[in-house]
């Protein structure tokens, strides 16, 4: 597993890039994490509603091709994309999710906040507020698009929408939960790629 630190990049060119890795790899190319920061944006999957966007606030709306509903990105927030070779795995759609959602919720259990996923409206939730948002494409049996974790941002944004196409869904944050014993970005990151690498690992 190559896992890739990109920083703060724009949302459009980084998924091309996405589907360029995807569509010219090889059954022996290596599986892919990026892990990142978006400048503010709004993402509308395929199945994505308009009616579910509020007000954009002049943030970006881009149209992508993952499923899913209208989610936003912004600075102190990871974005992890893994770039997956299911068939190579031996691992469905379905189990991916469910790791990549453990994944997330065991990071938040390393600085104790209990969180979980929920089968009936994919992502992580803490009491019922999604601190992690989940979509994913699958081409030819490899996975691209990802997750994202809600470290320690502005959440204003999230107001303008219908999280993930659900009405007063409320959204939270590590910092919002922990306040000053919030970790920084760098550990969060460091403890997300390690979750991800160790849960994509054990391939079923």
């Amino acid at each position: 597993m190559n896992c890739r630190r990109l920083g703060v990049v724009d949302y459009a060119p980084t998924l091309q890039e996405m589907k360029t890795f995807t569509a010219e790899r090889g059954p022996e190319t290596e599986d892919e994490i990026w892990l990142l920061e978006h400048p503010p944006v709004f993402t509308q999957g395929l199945t994505g509603k308009k009616e579910h966007i509020l007000d954009n606030r002049e943030i970006p709306v881009v149209h992508v091709d993952r499923g899913g509903q209208v989610t936003y990105h912004g600075p102190g927030q990871w974005v992890a994309y893994v770039l997956f070779d299911l068939r190579r795995a031996n691992m469905n759609v379905r189990e991916l999710v469910h790791r990549l959602e453990m994944a997330v919720v065991n990071v938040l259990a390393d600085w104790d906040i209990d969180a979980y996923g929920d089968p009936s409206a994919r992502g992580v939730y803490v009491e019922g507020r999604k601190i992690g948002a989940l979509g994913l494409k699958v081409s030819r049996g490899r996975s691209y698009h990802g997750l994202s974790l809600n470290v320690d941002m502005d959440l204003t944004p999230f107001t303008g929408i219908n999280p993930c196409g659900h009405a007063g869904l409320e959204v939270t944050s590590m910092a919002l939960l922990l306040g000053e014993r919030c970790p920084d970005m760098e550990k969060v990151g460091k403890s997300l790629l390690t979750h991800l690498v160790s849960g994509l690992a054990a391939t079923a």
